[in-house]
């Protein structure tokens, strides 16, 4: 028996590196190699038969996901996406749910199947959108914080969705503020955990690189075991064992660790993904095609609905809502419960399997191009930015005080940028997407204007002719191309400040017309060598820019600029 899961997982691990290649050379999201690859293992080939074993690693691999999900969550700056995660997330549940529900009704299916087939529909998954958000780096931007806020509503309601179905026959409200207290009962243990007992634990692990591994290995699992032992899913479980360690000060060592081991379970689940497809019947084919029409059409516009009626630009809602384009590995789960309780067929399980692969693996191409798509229908979510009338001209302009610089994005960058300007006592506008960025700017009398510098419209409303520096923190390279044509057209004294994130769209910006092209970790570096070369081996001087530095982060904290503003979505500091 040993063997034979040496057997499969090396098979898994072989073929899935193979095709992870292959997708790599092709310029492809390598989520579709691993799909692919368990394609030809299990249903093309039929290689692995196992599927018992393969199910357990590659739950596990989604327990070490939402583990370090957990550690590099802020919740603090979930705060101010708190309205739109809570009451959007359970609308946007209950609608799709709903949806889905009456679809599969009128396709002919009894109310069980369509009770779970309309639940699919309303989840999304944490596994592939965090990862690949993660790999793009963007975990910190605003869409992604509005995304895991969703996310988070969402997972709560799967789990009370499995408690209710688990328990249909017998079930009780009073069943349901069991589970309820549980959580509370749960979430306070994690709490006091982490108030009391790791501060100390892991001071003392971190003295070994080794124990401090096995440490955050033994948390994840000892809080995944007892989620599971009160009825609660394992993975779970680990996502409050990460925000458990997320404040510690060794969380980046920690997340450095356990990452191998979440991409090689993750590699193992989405290869059992393409694994657990078996044919279903030509009848059933035209409902599939239903519902990821609705997958992929229906649920990205509820979602921009609802996001752009709690105020945000379109530009995030549209992020948000094209990252949420699948179904969740909890779905998975719901389904795989239905199956072994008898209350769904084995082609109803198939269904959800097949929108499982084909919605997560379309959902790394989306991601991958989402901005290159938002540009595409720009001009059609034009119409989204009715429901922000309320917050669309916020702004603050002192018509007796001139500007003559323009910042675009007060992120980390655009926070240096202006309080050397306020030294240099130059005058500035801000252009920001971020509402909450743009009332504190109105409290500071800077002057400041909601909205996308992509749209033409907001170009209009700035006196381009009178600047004598434009910044743009964005590194969005249409968008800065728009910006250099935009101004250069009126005022070629302008000096230009533009921001790429690579090298080859540096060397195009230049090309554009730009003076200077910010590339953030190059002039990192540069950074560190200045510090090197000015200090060399006077501890003393290195300790009293110690300390300031220090201050200046405390003043930052204080005043809310530790994260990316939503201008600046592409480039995150890790």
């Amino acid at each position: 028996m040993i063997d034979n899961i040496f057997f499969d997982i090396g098979i898994i691990m072989v073929v899935g590196t193979a095709f992870a290649y292959l997708a790599r050379l092709l310029k492809q999201p390598i989520i579709t190699g691993y799909v692919l690859a368990g394609l030809i293992l299990g249903p093309f080939l039929q290689i692995i038969t196992n599927q018992s074993i393969i199910v357990t690693l590659s739950e596990m691999g989604i327990a070490f996901l939402l583990f370090i999900v957990g550690l590099e969550i802020d919740l603090r700056k979930l705060k101010e996406v708190g309205m739109v995660s809570t009451i959007g997330g359970l609308t946007k549940s209950l609608i799709l749910f709903s949806l889905g529900y009456v679809v599969v009704i009128f396709a002919g299916f009894r109310d069980m199947s369509a009770i779970y087939l309309g639940l699919i529909l309303a989840f999304s998954s944490t596994m592939v959108v965090i990862k690949v958000l993660s790999d793009k780096r963007e975990l910190d931007t605003l869409h992604a914080r509005i995304i895991i806020g969703f996310l988070i509503i969402e997972d709560i309601l799967a789990i009370f969705a499995m408690i209710v179905l688990a328990n249909l026959d017998g079930f009780s409200f009073t069943l349901l503020f069991e589970a309820i207290w549980k959580t509370a009962f749960l979430f306070v243990i994690a709490r006091g955990a982490n108030k009391y007992i790791f501060p100390g634990l892991f001071k003392f692990a971190a003295k070994s690189s080794e124990l401090l591994f096995l440490t955050a290995v033994a948390v994840t699992f000892t809080f995944s075991l007892l989620f599971s032992e009160l009825g609660f899913s394992i993975s779970i479980g680990a996502f409050v064992a990460g925000i458990s360690l997320a404040n510690l000060p060794y969380v980046y060592e920690i997340v450095g660790k356990v990452k191998s081991m979440r991409d090689f379970f993750s590699t193992i689940f989405f290869v059992s993904l393409g694994m657990s497809i078996v044919s279903i019947s030509k009848s059933h084919i035209i409902i599939t095609v239903i519902l990821l029409l609705i997958i992929w059409l229906l649920k990205p516009l509820i979602v921009m609905f609802i996001t752009a009626f709690f105020g945000y630009n379109k530009r995030p809602a549209f992020l948000t809502a094209i990252s949420l384009a699948q179904i969740s590995e909890f779905s998975l789960i719901i389904v795989t419960q239905g199956l072994v309780l008898g209350h769904i067929s084995q082609e109803v399980f198939s269904i959800a399997a097949i929108i499982a692969v084909v919605t997560m693996s379309s959902t790394s191409y989306f991601i991958k191009y989402e901005y290159s798509i938002y540009s595409f229908f720009k001009d059609f979510l034009r119409k989204f930015d009715g429901f922000t009338n309320g917050i669309k001209h916020l702004e603050y302009q002192d018509k007796k005080l001139a500007y003559d610089v323009l910042l675009v994005g007060y992120d980390r960058i655009g926070y240096s940028i202006v309080k050397k300007l306020h030294i240099l006592k130059k005058h500035l506008i801000v252009v920001d997407y971020n509402p909450e960025i743009i009332k504190k700017l109105i409290g500071k009398n800077i002057h400041c204007l909601y909205g996308d510098i992509s749209d033409e419209e907001i170009l209009e409303r700035i006196d381009l002719k009178g600047l004598s520096m434009a910044v743009s923190t964005s590194p969005d390279k249409r968008d800065n191309k728009l910006l250099i044509k935009k101004v250069k057209a009126v005022n070629k004294k302008a000096m230009l400040f533009v921001t790429a994130s690579q090298v080859e769209d540096a060397l195009e910006l230049y090309d554009a017309g730009a003076d200077y092209v910010i590339v953030p970790h190059l002039l990192g570096g540069d950074h560190v060598s200045l510090l090197i070369e000015q200090f060399g081996n006077d501890i003393d001087k290195l300790i009293a820019h110690k300390l300031g530095h220090i201050e200046e982060l405390r003043d930052r904290q204080s005043l809310g600029h530790d994260r990316p503003t939503h201008q600046n979505e592409r480039h995150i500091h890790h």
